[in-house]
């Protein structure tokens, strides 16, 4: 069964967005409120992409197996728009990196939402794909 065109309006007013973002937005370098937002959107994709990836995989397993795919590289991408998020100056400072390295904790809201969020999705990425020890405890 196919989903007719417009049964997805939020998934394409996100699209035109970004589509829309990419051509307008891209004349000045990246900051965090810039970097905070799309790794707001990559994380959102990523759940979505989990979700997708799980119901598809029972009756189309190639199609499953790709978009399992897509979903890790998400995570790349969305870690790797983490870091470079703790790389860039706070308003305050001038240097890149001053603020803390990129392993450390930030210094508190409204900088840490992007931690939250980074966090909550490591978690369950690990819980997916760290395997469970199923041994009887002695």
């Amino acid at each position: 069964m196919t989903t007719p065109p417009d049964a997805l309006p939020y998934l394409r007013a996100a699209t035109a967005g970004l589509r829309h973002h990419g051509r307008t937005g891209t004349d000045q370098p990246a900051d965090r409120a810039h970097l905070d937002t799309l790794h707001a959107h990559l994380t959102a994709l990523h759940q979505l992409l989990d979700r997708l990836a799980e119901t598809t995989r029972p009756p189309h397993p190639a199609a499953g197996r790709h978009l399992a795919t897509a979903h890790t590289r998400l995570w790349q991408a969305s870690n790797a728009v983490h870091d470079a998020f703790h790389t860039l100056p706070t308003s305050t400072s001038t240097a890149p990196g001053s603020d803390c390295e990129p392993r450390l904790l930030p210094e508190g809201p409204p900088f840490l939402t992007i931690c939250h969020r980074h966090l909550a999705t490591s978690h369950a990425v690990r819980r997916k794909t760290t395997p469970t020890d199923h041994t009887p405890a002695s």
